[in-house]
């Protein structure tokens, strides 16, 4: 693995971001890292932009991620994909959830139709999810994010116990097996795109 891991979390108020930033970064303390994960921005508002960062590796000094070093976007919503392109390095990684949120303010002829197309000219990897579709099949759409860990978790040095036994400590017991079957659910979902992509 690099020296140090950065990955960006972006989407709107209401999404999750805070509990999957901080599931991300508790894997990485119990598989042996230092971790340093950044504020949350945009909270105050439902629908606002929020972004997370998590940064982790044998020695971190700075929870911000520098401009132009993410390794890994999970964008949660694709508007704020766009909005947080600047943080990618060249050639990253962007896990794109095929979900929009209309802004405030913002009609919805004006929302873009082209984001997927915008992301890969920029010679971005890009793994498209429906997570929203694979939530509602499973029950209950506020999993959506836990589908995207699943996903994300193929690009993590973090083994698979170390996830499950995370998203267990994170939840209220009544969730547990709906959140592991989303896991589940995203992970295969996400070797199903990689293995396409070969």
């Amino acid at each position: 693995m690099q020296e140090i891991m950065n990955i960006l979390l972006s989407g709107t108020g209401g999404q999750g971001i805070v509990l999957a930033s901080r599931i991300i970064a508790l894997c990485a303390f119990k598989s042996g890292f230092e971790v340093k994960e950044s504020e949350i921005h945009g909270m105050a508002q439902r629908g606002g932009s929020v972004i997370g960062q998590i940064r982790f590796g044998r020695r971190v000094y700075s929870p911000s991620i520098p401009l132009g070093t993410a390794d890994i976007m999970l964008a949660l919503e694709e508007l704020e994909a766009l909005r947080y392109l600047h943080y990618m390095k060249e050639k990253g990684t962007v896990i794109l959830n095929e979900k929009r949120i209309l802004p405030a303010g913002l009609e919805p002829s004006q929302y873009p139709e082209d984001i997927f197309e915008r992301i890969k000219s920029k010679g971005y990897r890009v793994i498209k999810i429906k997570a929203g579709e694979v939530a509602k099949d499973l029950g209950s759409s506020r999993v959506e994010n836990t589908v995207l860990l699943g996903v994300l978790s193929l690009f993590l040095p973090f083994e698979r116990r170390t996830w499950e036994e995370t998203l267990k400590e994170a939840l209220p017991e009544k969730f547990h097996e709906l959140n592991l079957k989303a896991f589940e659910e995203g992970v295969r979902l996400g070797e199903e795109i990689l293995q396409s992509e070969n």
